[in-house]
């Protein structure tokens, strides 16, 4: 399991070695590590000697991270230019740089636009303007030049440590930032890394160890994200002598005479990530199409018999529709059984929900959602404060409701009641089509279902990575999240990369659960 940590918890964890005179050996490392990786990014493209690199430095350590790799690139060929972005910069940096045969440059409000043209030129830029410790973004002729970079698109930037604007503690983003091909990380992975909007402005993360890992270990992540091991070790995996029940019931209320798409595309999802029966209930043009593409569900007109998990919501529309997803959800409210609530079944949340009910908006949806609940309806919530601050928003909804959310996006987050966070990005931008929520719903089911009476054993494989009870629905919902963007990098992948439908993602899950159990087969103890 990836475990990312705010900027505080970074610099507490820092405390002791610099308390103990050690901390131009935490500047070396770091310096030793991103050198190291701007060079490997060069050599991709060129050769070393004779690359040309500009460091944006700026005040304080950050920027002394900057100067000491661009030494050290320096001594290795490249050609290299500072930028000095503040009026005082780390002494014994710039001074390395400078005998290292570094050319240095004041920027200036007069010349930030011609020095944005210059660095734009160059084979890789170095942002080492803000570290962990700022706050808000870029300012005056900082904020100039980046600006004028982002438009100019140069070929290859490296961020030191994030890139500059970004919160290390939420992945929030005071803009202007100029987005980053690798963020080279020191000691932890910052939480806003692994947050939009901020992931995506980071691009490939890489963690450089700095001697503060061992400090971390005593705090509780921000963030986690599951790792292909963990996923591999929480699927389901049927013994030998599993049968259509063990295997875990899901009962389906999606669609509607308008949206009868999503009730397919649920229910076949659900049967293709392993779920051993799926009972839909609907409206009988709706049954007609689920039961053409998926002939082993059952389509229930009345009592639908024995249920593990419930779907509800996925294109739900009408009167009658609602009140079939009103009735699953008093019924499983007050049998205890897990749920996932999505679109529009978000409308008829009981006044408290139990953690193993799971909300599944996206950002339009979770702003609708927020603004209905009392403590927040006199407080107005946009669509674009979710899609800039979803950390906050997912958090506050799961405790607000009781409920685990998933909040759908590039970066989907899960949280718990508790406050605990997951984080899965494995998805292609291409998923972003009409019916890819149906299917991420249909495959959440289907693990919910076949999770629901082992979920909370003590010996299983949620305990054995330390998950606490209230929490393991949140993991069991990244797990969803993961396979799904898995299943749509591959479908895009069949396509050379193309763009795909939601049935070609749903059509690949099974492939996709099958590799992730192979490899754990093989890699576990």
């Amino acid at each position: 399991m990836i475990s990312a940590f705010t900027g505080q918890q970074i610099r507490d964890a820092e405390q002791p070695l610099l308390a103990s005179g050690e901390g131009a050996v935490l500047m070396q490392r770091a310096a030793y590590g991103l050198a190291h990786a701007v060079a490997r990014e060069v050599k991709k493209r060129r050769k070393l000697a004779g690359a040309s690199v500009t460091v944006l430095v700026g005040k304080g350590n950050n920027g002394g991270d900057g100067l000491f790799a661009a030494a050290l690139l320096a001594r290795r060929g490249m050609r290299t230019t500072a930028v000095l972005a503040a009026a005082e910069v780390h002494a014994e940096a710039l001074a390395a740089f400078v005998a290292a045969g570094g050319r240095v440059v004041r920027l200036e409000a007069a010349n930030a636009e011609e020095l944005a043209v210059l660095c734009a030129g160059d084979d890789v830029i170095i942002d080492a303007l803000l570290g962990t410790g700022a706050r808000g973004g870029l300012r005056d002729a900082s904020a100039e030049l980046v600006a004028s970079l982002q438009e100019l698109r140069p070929r290859l930037v490296v961020a030191c440590d994030l890139p500059s604007g970004l919160d290390a503690n939420t992945g929030e983003v005071h803009w202007p930032v100029l987005d980053a091909d690798v963020t080279v990380t020191f000691g932890g992975i910052k939480a806003g890394l692994m947050a939009d909007p901020g992931e995506g402005c980071a691009g490939r993360v890489e963690r450089v160890p700095i001697g503060i890992e061992k400090q971390l270990e005593h705090n509780s992540p921000e963030l986690r994200r599951l790792t292909a091991s963990d996923i591999g070790a929480l699927l389901p995996n049927p013994g030998r002598r599993a049968h259509k029940y063990s295997r875990g019931v899901l009962g389906v209320v999606a669609g509607s005479a308008r949206f009868a798409g999503a009730a397919v595309l649920s229910v076949h999802a659900a049967a293709l990530a392993g779920s051993g029966m799926v009972r839909y209930l609907g409206p009988q043009a709706a049954a007609q199409l689920v039961l053409a593409r998926t002939p082993e569900a059952l389509w229930e007109t009345d009592d639908p018999g024995r249920v593990q998990a419930w779907l509800l919501g996925s294109g739900v529309a009408g009167e009658e529709q609602l009140e079939r997803a009103r009735d699953a959800g008093s019924s499983a409210l007050a049998d205890g059984l897990p749920v996932i609530v999505d679109a529009g079944a978000l409308s008829l949340l009981p006044d408290r929900c139990p953690p193993h009910w799971i909300l599944t908006p996206h950002a339009g949806e979770m702003a609708t959602l927020l603004g209905s609940l009392p403590s927040t309806g006199e407080v107005k919530v946009t669509r674009d404060d979710v899609e800039s601050r979803p950390l906050h928003f997912v958090r506050q909804a799961a405790e607000q409701t009781g409920a685990t959310v998933l909040l759908k996006g590039a970066t989907t987050l899960v949280s718990s009641p508790s406050g605990v966070v997951f984080s899965q990005s494995d998805g292609t931008a291409w998923m972003a089509t009409a019916g890819s929520g149906d299917v991420l719903a249909g495959v959440l089911g289907a693990l919910l279902a076949q999770a629901a009476e082992s979920i909370n054993d003590d010996d299983g494989a949620y305990a054995r990575l330390g998950l606490k009870l209230e929490d393991r629905w949140a993991a069991l919902a990244a797990v969803a999240a993961s396979v799904h963007g898995r299943a749509g990098a591959l479908a895009s992948a069949n396509f050379d990369g193309g763009p795909l439908t939601a049935s070609a993602i749903m059509a690949a899950v099974p492939r996709v659960i099958g590799s992730l159990n192979a490899e754990y087969d093989r890699t576990r103890p």
